[in-house]
C-alpha cells in the first residue's frame, strides 16, 4: 500500500469514527436521564386570598427534576452525563402500554390533587375549619407486570386492606408493613360508586427486598372544601412531590413565620392527615437544593433522607414524617 493510499484510508476511518461519535452524541437511546433543576422560590407561584405581604430574607422553595431521553453516548459512557444525572430504564419511566405524554398528563393531575390537599393541611394548621373527608387511596397507575393489573385499574379507590381501614395512602402503606411478598391481600375497592372485595397477590419490592407491595401508585382521594381561595401555578411541572413545600408556603402566605429567615427547600408528598410520603428523584433534588444555596432541605424520613445525605455535601438534611414535625423542625433549627 502506498503512503498516499494509507493516508486516505486513515482519513476515511477518522471520518467514519467522527460520524459515529456525532450520531451517538445526538441520537436518543431507549433509556431516560433524571437531571437536577435548581430549586425555585414559591412566593410568586402561590396566591392565597387575604395573604399578608412578606419582606426579608429566606423563603420556601420547591425543587423538581427534568426527565429526558438519554443519547446513546450518555447511555454508554457515564462520564458524559451531566453532573447529578441518573440513567433510568425506560420501563420505569414509561410502563409498557403507556407513553411519555400520557405519564406527563398523569403527573399534572397528581399535581392538581397535591395542591388541594396541601392547601387543606396548611389552612387547618392556621386554625381554619376545613371540611375535608378522606375517601381512600386513589389508584393512579398499576404496574403492567404485577398481578394487580388483572384486578385493579386507574381510578379505583382502596378503602380497606386485610380488614383495616385505609382512607389515606399512608394508612395503606402501614397495613403492608411486615407482610411477606406473595401474600394474597384482600382489598375493599370502590369503583364507580360500588364497593367490592377483591384479592391481589403481592410481589416483592425491587427497591426493598423482602417488602411486599401491590405494584400500584396511589394518591389521596378526598372531598375538600377550602375556606379560602388558594391558587398554585407551577406551569407544566407535574407529580405530587411538591405537596410539603406547597403547605409550608401557604401557611407562610397567611402570616406564619415558617422559614424563620432561612432559605428552605422541601420535597415530599403530603396526605390529608399531614403525613409525608416518599418521593422519587431525591439525588437530583438534593443537587437542586445545593445549587439554590439552601440553608436546609426537608425530605421524607427513611430512605429518602438517607439518599439525600449521600449527596448533600454541607447541606443540612432534615427528615420529616409529617407536617407538624416539619414546622417544629424549622422552629428549632439553628
Amino acid at each position: 500500500m502506498t503512503r498516499a493510499r494509507a493516508g486516505w484510508l486513515l482519513w476515511g476511518l477518522a471520518a467514519v469514527a467522527a460520524a459515529a461519535i456525532g450520531l451517538a452524541w445526538f441520537t436518543p437511546a431507549s433509556d431516560y436521564l433524571y437531571l437536577p433543576n435548581t430549586a425555585s422560590p414559591l412566593a410568586d407561584r402561590v396566591t392565597v386570598a387575604g395573604e399578608k405581604p412578606r419582606v426579608g430574607p429566606g423563603g420556601i422553595y420547591y425543587v423538581d427534576v427534568t426527565i429526558r431521553r438519554a443519547t446513546w453516548a450518555e447511555q454508554l459512557l457515564p462520564f458524559l452525563r451531566p453532573e447529578g444525572a441518573t440513567l433510568v430504564p425506560k420501563k420505569e419511566v414509561v410502563p409498557p402500554g403507556s407513553s411519555f405524554e400520557a405519564r406527563h398528563e398523569d403527573g399534572l393531575k397528581e399535581m392538581a390533587r397535591s395542591e388541594k390537599v396541601a392547601a387543606a393541611v396548611a389552612l387547618k394548621a392556621a386554625g381554619y375549619d376545613v371540611p375535608a373527608t378522606p375517601r381512600g387511596a386513589l389508584v393512579e397507575a398499576v404496574a403492567t407486570d404485577a398481578p394487580a393489573v388483572k384486578v385493579l385499574r386507574s381510578g379505583d379507590v382502596i378503602v380497606a386492606a386485610f380488614g383495616k381501614e385505609t382512607l389515606t395512602p399512608e394508612k395503606l402503606r402501614r397495613v403492608f408493613v411486615g407482610v411477606k411478598p406473595g401474600t394474597i391481600a384482600p382489598l375493599r375497592v370502590r369503583r364507580d360508586s360500588v364497593v367490592r372485595t377483591v384479592k391481589v397477590r403481592t410481589v416483592e419490592s425491587p427497591q426493598q427486598p423482602g417488602r411486599a407491595i401491590i405494584g400500584i401508585r396511589v394518591a389521596q382521594s378526598a372531598n375538600i372544601k377550602l375556606p379560602r381561595k388558594v391558587k398554585i401555578d407551577l406551569g407544566q411541572v407535574g407529580g405530587p412531590s411538591a405537596g410539603l413545600p406547597f403547605a409550608l408556603d401557604v401557611l407562610q402566605e397567611l402570616g406564619t413565620d415558617v422559614d424563620h429567615g432561612r432559605r428552605v427547600v422541601a420535597t415530599g408528598e403530603i396526605a390529608l392527615d399531614g403525613s409525608i410520603g416518599p418521593i422519587g428523584g431525591v439525588k437530583q433534588k438534593t443537587y437542586g437544593a445545593r445549587r439554590a444555596h439552601a440553608d436546609v432541605f426537608l425530605v421524607p424520613a427513611g430512605e429518602n433522607a438517607a439518599e439525600a445525605r449521600r449527596y448533600a455535601g454541607n447541606l443540612r438534611i432534615i427528615p420529616v414524617d409529617n407536617f407538624q414535625q416539619a414546622l417544629a423542625a424549622l422552629e428549632t433549627a439553628a
